[in-house]
């Protein structure tokens, strides 16, 4: 599979209405066949475990389409090692390895009206992280208006999930766009957030021990 530059929206906009929640208007992804070689599969990594004190549940996988199981696949691109694309028509994430290869995950993206493209980096990223959501997604949702100063903290029901990586554009803005866990693994496969990157808990913690927060750690987004 070749990224073209072309694909890549130019500039970089301030996301201003994400604020990484949930829409209970998901369904489980159906089985499709891989569009690439897939060197390793991870399916049996789905298992219940503890984690900072946390037990997070054993997910269902086998309802969700094999191409969505974490794997390392064949990946032509020109990135260097360390960049993360992340193809929201697909529904994939690739964490780019050496020699030709990339660690594939599936996600849940933005519904539509809250899609985000471009290029940035992880600035920063967090264990269990506390939830804020803006003032915008608040004024939609009440119920939620009490954690945009407050913040929900982190726990097995909070929206961000185990593990938040934060991306800011080259100028060093938050774009307020993060790729994050979530507690609905049903959702891997769809567009049913507000505009994140959602992965399963232990996909997102995955990726979060081989990602190192800095401007060496690229990210691609393309709708």
């Amino acid at each position: 599979m070749r990224i073209r530059t072309s694909m890549i929206a130019s500039g970089l906009a301030l996301l201003a209405l994400a604020g990484c929640s949930t829409t209970s208007e998901t369904k489980v992804a159906t089985n499709a066949p891989a569009t690439v070689e897939t060197s390793e599969i991870f399916t049996d990594s789905y298992n219940s475990t503890t984690d900072a004190g946390y037990t997070l549940p054993a997910i269902p996988i086998s309802r969700l389409a094999e191409k969505f199981h974490r794997q390392i696949v064949s990946f032509e691109t020109a990135e260097r090692p360390g960049t993360i694309i992340v193809n929201t028509r697909e529904r994939f994430l690739y964490y780019i390895l050496p020699r030709g290869k990339a660690v594939r995950y599936g996600i849940g993206v933005g519904k539509q009206g809250f899609a985000w493209a471009g290029e940035a980096y992880v600035a920063w990223k967090q264990e269990w992280p506390t939830w804020h959501p803006p003032k915008e997604m608040a004024a939609r949702k009440p119920d939620i208006a009490k954690y945009v100063e407050a913040g929900m903290g982190p726990g097995l029901n909070n929206p961000l999930g185990a593990r938040a990586m934060y991306l800011f554009n080259e100028k060093g803005q938050d774009t307020l766009f993060r790729l994050h866990g979530t507690p609905e693994w049903a959702s891997i496969g769809t567009a049913a957030s507000s505009g994140c990157i959602r992965m399963i808990n232990q996909d997102v913690i995955d990726l979060y021990r081989r990602v190192q927060p800095g401007r060496q750690t690229k990210v691609v987004v393309i709708q």
